[in-house]
């Protein structure tokens, strides 16, 4: 079946009454190796007073290591350890709130983390509980978020997710996995350093480089497309092909694979991802497939929709020797596949822009529900 898509320019007015999109950028960016030695002179101009701490929130994998020891934690500051072997949630999120309210007076100068997509969306979702009244699974959706978030900083130690560039955080909640996507989630600093990827696992780098890719297929073949994230995307692309399709020396693929991330992130900033995002998030939600190998599981199966794109994708997985896990989905019952599928079917505005505002003629459950089968 040849699938056909209206471009429809989203984010391009047709009128002159209309409006472009104003969306948040993150206002200050250091990249380079090294460059984490610069927290500290970074952090102290925005510290009220010593009592008003500094919270670090750290992938626990960091937990006494030397990168550990060059945090710079002053006065009462605190380093909070956190584990991401599971997807972040909201009762993650609400708890971490609980605990830093509890534990100081006032509200902290800041919030940092420091790890990959998992460390960035908790920090990014725990800054604006801060200062926003509820559970964060009350803000699960767009712009729902009334009240400005805690200064923050994200520094990935992996690289390809696009956490810390782009303005949703990702949780698992309750009843669904649904991003806050929001003009107050984005960073108000980030700290690009390669050298915090080294020692990243040959199947964690590809994974995350991989939602990268992903992102940028989306975003070039999506309905919203328009200059603003084509010309991103396809530096991303590029520097994707590089990475993974090359033969570069490490240092340089570490560099040019952190830059990927963050015009990948770029690239959906103005548009939207699509298929392979809307089917991992019914993976992640039933199962907790974390997010970038949920994202390659379902890409291997879209032919139909991007052909080329998943043309280079298995070429990638054959030079890098990667072999995706089989049967995931094999022991499920009709009723978690039938939850797997409402997951996926609600995240309405990625199926628009990979299809169009007709999407729901070519999507059905019935044919999710034989892609999550192959899986």
């Amino acid at each position: 079946m040849e699938i056909k898509k209206e471009r429809r320019l989203k984010n391009i007015p047709t009128k002159a009454s209309e409006k472009y999109r104003n969306f948040p950028m993150v206002p200050r960016v250091v990249f380079g190796n090294g460059s984490f030695d610069q927290l500290g002179d970074i952090l102290m101009p925005k510290r009220k007073h010593s009592e008003a701490p500094i919270v670090y929130l750290v992938d626990d994998v960091f937990e006494g290591t030397e990168l550990a020891q060059r945090i710079p934690s002053i006065f009462c500051d605190q380093l909070i350890f956190v584990s991401a072997d599971e997807e972040p949630s909201t009762s993650q999120v609400n708890a971490l709130v609980s605990m830093i309210k509890a534990n100081f007076q006032e509200l902290p100068s800041g919030i940092v983390g420091i790890g990959g997509g998992t460390l960035l969306d908790l920090s990014k979702a725990v800054s604006i509980l801060l200062t926003n009244t509820g559970s964060a699974a009350d803000y699960q959706g767009w712009d729902l978020v009334r009240k400005k978030a805690v200064y923050h900083v994200g520094i990935p130690t992996v690289s390809g997710t696009g956490a810390e560039v782009s303005r949703t955080t990702v949780l698992l909640g309750p009843d669904k996995k649904l991003g806050i996507n929001s003009d107050f989630t984005t960073f108000d600093q980030v700290i690009l350093d390669p050298e915090l990827t080294k020692g990243v696992s040959k199947e964690q780098w590809f994974y995350t480089g991989m939602d990268c890719f992903i992102h940028c297929i989306e975003s070039l073949e999506g309905t919203f497309l328009n200059a603003f994230s084509q010309s991103y995307g396809e530096k991303a692309l590029d520097l994707c092909k590089e990475v993974f399709l090359g033969n570069l020396p490490e240092k340089e693929s570490r560099d040019k694979l952190m830059m990927a991330s963050w015009h990948g992130g770029m690239s959906i900033a103005y548009s939207q991802v699509g298929v392979a995002h809307a089917l991992s998030y019914g993976l992640g939600f039933l199962l907790g497939v974390k997010h970038g190998i949920g994202n390659c599981l379902v890409f291997q199966h879209l032919e139909e929709f991007y052909p080329d794109g998943v043309a280079l994708f298995n070429k990638m997985m054959h030079k890098n020797q990667i072999t995706l896990p089989k049967s995931v989905c094999s022991h499920l019952s009709d009723a978690e596949l039938d939850k797997m599928v409402a997951v996926a079917m609600g995240m309405e505005p990625l199926w628009e822009n990979a299809l169009g505002e007709h999407w729901k003629k070519v999507i059905t459950p019935e044919k999710l529900t034989s892609i999550y089968k192959k899986i």
